[in-house]
């Protein structure tokens, strides 16, 4: 894939997926914050089951596959995107994504711990460096907010995800797995609106507009452009750019709600942007690229 291309793309699934956190606080104006995370997942997985089913791709035969993409998708899209929304109501969509984006530091954490992963001393320091960021963006609070817990449970339920995909993912075909575990998601998340939240949603051309950016855009689109440059480009290259989400989830909260960029929100930002770069970052390849040159 050429430079030109890749840039392109990386640029598209990062600002999709940075923008999302902007896009659904002003949807949060129209309904309640589980109902509408309820709806765009509901939509864009029953879209995408369409889709899998339309190109034949294999389903799982056992009902346990089954299940496990039930689990994962009650981490992945009830526990992550629930809290999210629900985080939006008290916090900034700035401090949504970056505690939100925090999960590959978590990865390391639980991966050592629960799985004993072994990792690099360079993801170590990305781990710290992304500690320090959250203390930073966060420790100049004045008042603790409800919306703060939330975020941090957003990371902490995507990092497991993260680690049962890296268990589980072998079988299952990746746009099956994505397609079926939103849809879960969404049905988790749509029972949940009925039970904790008096659900509303006001049907006008906003709240409308909102609803297929999030469920299509930033759901669908951003989930495909970015398996493709997985699968078509070196993986370890196209995950270190994750970084680039937290900072569109920061310039889009400017940009279209007015947040204030404060230094601690920025300074913050930047070490937690660089910690999930080095987590994500492949140097060794490169190193052996060098060492084959030599």
């Amino acid at each position: 894939m050429n430079t030109f291309k890749f840039t392109l793309l990386i640029l598209l699934t990062t600002f999709l997926m940075g923008s999302s956190f902007a896009v659904g606080k002003i949807g949060l104006s129209y309904s309640t914050p589980l109902l509408l995370a309820a709806l765009r997942f509901t939509l864009a997985g029953l879209l995408m089951a369409v889709i899998v089913i339309a190109l034949k791709r294999p389903h799982p035969e056992s009902k346990r596959n089954w299940i496990k993409m039930l689990i994962i998708g009650t981490f992945q899209t009830a526990g992550v995107m629930g809290c999210i929304f629900l985080s939006l109501r008290t916090i900034t969509a700035s401090e949504s994504s970056i505690l939100t984006f925090t999960n590959p530091l978590l990865v390391v954490l639980f991966g050592t711990v629960f799985l004993q992963t072994r990792y690099k001393l360079y993801q170590w320091i990305g781990v710290l460096l992304g500690l320090v960021g959250v203390s930073i963006t966060m420790g100049t609070q004045i008042e603790f907010k409800i919306g703060i817990l939330f975020g941090i449970l957003s990371a902490v339920f995507w990092a497991i995800s993260t680690l049962l995909v890296k268990k589980w993912g072998l079988f299952f075909d990746t746009w099956v797995l994505s397609a079926y575990q939103m849809f879960f998601g969404g049905l988790l998340l749509l029972l949940s609106s009925f039970i904790l939240e008096k659900p509303v949603f006001i049907l006008n051309g906003n709240s409308l507009f909102i609803l297929l950016w999030l469920s299509i855009m930033s759901s669908i689109v951003q989930f495909a452009v970015w398996y493709y440059l997985l699968q078509k480009g070196d993986p370890g290259k196209t995950s270190a750019f994750l970084f680039l989400a937290p900072f569109f989830g920061v310039l889009s909260g400017w940009l279209l709600l007015g947040e204030t960029l404060y230094p601690s929100i920025i300074v913050g930002g930047l070490f937690i942007i660089i910690g999930v770069y080095l987590v994500n970052r492949n140097f060794q390849q490169k190193n052996n690229q060098v060492k084959r040159a030599l």
